[in-house]
């Protein structure tokens, strides 16, 4: 009995030790803010606005050169308009940062967590992550492009699933050409 007990334990500390020398190929890479740029842009009925929003922290997961996950946090008070300027451009800001769209003052950061990653080709991949806006999280899903030590990724997003309604023609009738899109695209830049 002793001597099946001693091989039990014998096997289970093997088997520990076996697993804790095995080699973690994971590696996290942080992304460099000030070098990266988050793009967006916004639809309606008459046009378009444009403009930028910057990264607060992020990186991406690799085992060896393959992407398997990431993370990142914007600061929605560095949220810019690029297609306007002096006035137009100042309302147009202060109305995407009131409660009518982002509400910033009360939701500073918005959130992606990467959670599943499938590659689609060589140095192409379709993520899935979820996306928090305004304490809302739901899944997203978009394709990302990594080229050495840079990666490139397309969005749309539907603003409607984080309580964005502000003009939404699914939310009320009659806007004609004050009508605003749902649907708006990110196209983010990352240096690692």
């Amino acid at each position: 009995m002793k001597k099946n007990v001693l091989s039990l334990v014998f096997a289970v500390v093997i088997g520990a030790v076996g697993t804790a020398a095995d080699p973690i190929d994971d590696e996290k890479k942080e992304v460099k803010v000030s070098e990266s740029t988050v793009t967006w842009k916004a639809y309606k009925v008459t046009g378009s606005h444009h403009g930028t929003i910057d990264l607060k922290e992020g990186a991406l997961e690799f085992d060896g050169d393959k992407l398997v996950g990431g993370e990142f946090l914007v600061d929605m008070t560095t949220l810019v308009s690029t297609d306007m300027e002096g006035d137009g451009k100042g309302k147009l800001e202060g109305h995407l940062k009131s409660d009518d769209f982002f509400s910033v003052e009360k939701h500073e950061t918005s959130k992606l967590v990467f959670t599943n990653v499938k590659s689609t080709g060589k140095n192409s991949y379709e993520v899935t992550g979820d996306l928090t806006i305004k304490g809302m999280t739901k899944p997203v899903t978009f394709d990302v492009s990594v080229y050495g030590s840079k990666a490139t990724a397309t969005m749309k997003v539907d603003r409607t699933e984080y309580d964005i309604k502000f003009r939404s023609g699914d939310f009320f009738e009659n806007l004609g050409d004050k009508l605003i899109y749902d649907e708006f695209d990110l196209v983010v830049d990352l240096v690692f």
